[in-house]
């Protein structure tokens, strides 16, 4: 399996489309269809197991400002001292669930995500080789967990789900894996990971 996720990303991932908005790096200051956005990056961690490889995420705790209590990838925003997207997510993921960036194999990227809360996520794609410690950052990260690569590969385990209320109408996208209800830029993420892998 890491020789055909390497090989999916020897090309960047899929092109940009409606669904799915623009690659650039650094986030424009102005414009766009959420105003001003910031730039930020997360890394989709896929644990090597001997068993078969796996995607690391996390719950964000119910204090945070953005996102509160939501299934995530560890990411955050760029830091002055970032040079890249792939910077932004190592440090990121060193921060919030003690991953050291040495035991990471960085092998690419999927498309830039913009968010309504005012980003514009970079997702960068990286192998991880246990054994590895994980040290959650307790202000972010309420809890760490892991999915199996084939379970997000099936199609039949993606939803697409309509937004009630005000929003009635508009659709997102779901990935409900026992106790942990994944949805949101993460389902994006993980929906289009998926359609690279597929067609490699």
């Amino acid at each position: 399996m890491r020789d055909r996720i390497i090989s999916a990303f020897s090309q960047p991932g899929l092109p940009p489309d409606s669904d799915l908005p623009r690659r650039l790096w650094p986030a424009p200051p102005r414009g766009g269809a959420y105003g001003d956005l910031t730039h930020a990056a997360v890394l989709v961690p896929l644990i090597d197991h001997a068993t078969g490889m796996s995607v690391l995420l996390t719950r964000r705790t119910e204090e945070l400002p953005d996102h509160a209590g939501q299934i995530a990838f560890p990411g955050g925003r760029k830091d002055l001292s970032d040079l890249s997207p792939e910077d932004t997510a190592l440090r990121e993921t060193e921060e919030e669930v003690g991953i050291n960036r040495t035991q990471i194999q960085v092998i690419g990227r999927l498309t830039a995500h913009d968010t309504r809360t005012g980003y514009r996520v970079v997702p960068v794609i990286g192998v991880v080789d246990p054994p590895f410690t994980l040290s959650p950052e307790p202000s972010e990260v309420a809890h760490i967990f892991e999915v199996p690569l084939d379970f997000i590969l099936d199609p039949a385990n993606h939803r697409l789900e309509a937004y009630k209320g005000a929003e009635a109408g508009r659709k997102f996208r779901a990935i409900p894996y026992g106790e942990h209800y994944i949805w949101g830029l993460t389902a994006r993420v993980l929906f289009e990971l998926a359609e690279v892998l597929r067609k490699s």
